[in-house]
């Protein structure tokens, strides 16, 4: 094998000027100012209602927070029916029965998340619960948002809470179907 003369000079480490072209990879000198210095969600927020799709997205944010080593938020929000404020005595049945829902949810999710040793904050609230989710997220500066899609059919032409939660832009939102 000959090597053939070239009318370059030979290189030389010490007289190297910087490729332009070349990207360098490493650790920035400072982070960005929205950077809260972790890597991942800190802190999951989890919507449930009692739904098949809401138990779902518990189970994926339990499990995210989990694999992530993050702090799980549960908020049950419990809203009446319009309608069930108009008939006398039915308005305190519903709030009753909410209610009762909702300590089932605390028990059933706090056992849940003993067992995956998730820590779990689970939050009881009253009212509509797109405002409800997006206090308690901010609130709790929660990093995303997990919530089940509507199976209600209505939800096609009004949006639905997950919807609005994407449209609202504060947080990232997993909806779970």
């Amino acid at each position: 094998m000959t090597v053939e003369p070239t009318d370059q000079p030979a290189y030389d480490p010490t007289r190297a000027e910087p490729q332009p072209d070349r990207v360098r990879y490493g650790p920035a000198t400072s982070p960005s100012p929205f950077e809260r210095g972790t890597d991942g969600p800190k802190v999951v927020l989890a919507g449930v209602d009692g739904s098949v799709t809401s138990m779902r997205a518990v189970a994926y944010a339990a499990g995210l927070a989990r694999r992530q080593r993050s702090e799980l938020v549960v908020v049950f929000v419990a809203a009446p029916p319009v309608l069930a404020g108009l008939t006398p005595g039915v308005g305190s049945q519903v709030q009753d029965a909410l209610d009762e829902l909702g300590a089932e949810l605390r028990h059933e999710i706090g056992s849940a998340a003993e067992e995956l040793g998730v820590p779990l904050t689970f939050l009881g609230r009253r009212g509509d619960p797109f405002t409800e989710l997006r206090t308690v997220a901010d609130e709790m500066r929660a990093d995303m948002v997990v919530v089940g899609a509507s199976t209600q059919a209505g939800h096609r032409l009004i949006g639905s809470i997950a919807t609005r939660l994407v449209k609202s832009g504060h947080w990232p939102v997993t909806v779970v179907p």
